[in-house]
């Protein structure tokens, strides 16, 4: 059971970043408002939501073969992006409520997930 919800934990974090991608690419200006730095580089922010994309798909393959502890090692890796975006997001002077709140809780709960997927 607690395999189930992590993967559907990972799944949800797959498909929310690459959404957030696609935010970046459509919105970019709101978008940065939104991460807690903005930024008016529309060009820099393009890159961004491609990097948010590719994190998700990447996660992809594991869950649509079903391999459940390489889907685990993957979220584990992939925890350093929230981590890095929560420490540009403090450096620079952003919220700490989004920092801490949206990148700090995204990766928590993927390394918890990870972390479950790795160990069952």
């Amino acid at each position: 059971m607690l395999t189930d919800i992590a993967t559907v934990l990972a799944g949800l974090v797959a498909v929310g970043i690459i959404l957030i991608g696609v935010r970046f690419l459509l919105q970019p200006v709101a978008s940065a408002e939104g991460f807690g730095v903005p930024v008016p580089m529309n060009a820099y922010l393009t890159v961004k939501g491609v990097r948010d994309i590719t994190a998700g798909l990447v996660l992809l393959p594991a869950l649509v073969t079903g391999d459940r502890h390489m889907l685990g090692w993957l979220i584990l890796a992939s925890v350093s992006a929230p981590l890095g975006d929560m420490a540009v997001v403090l450096r620079n002077g952003g919220p700490r409520a989004v920092a801490l709140g949206v990148h700090g809780l995204t990766a928590a709960v993927m390394a918890a997930a990870a972390a479950v997927l790795i160990l069952t």
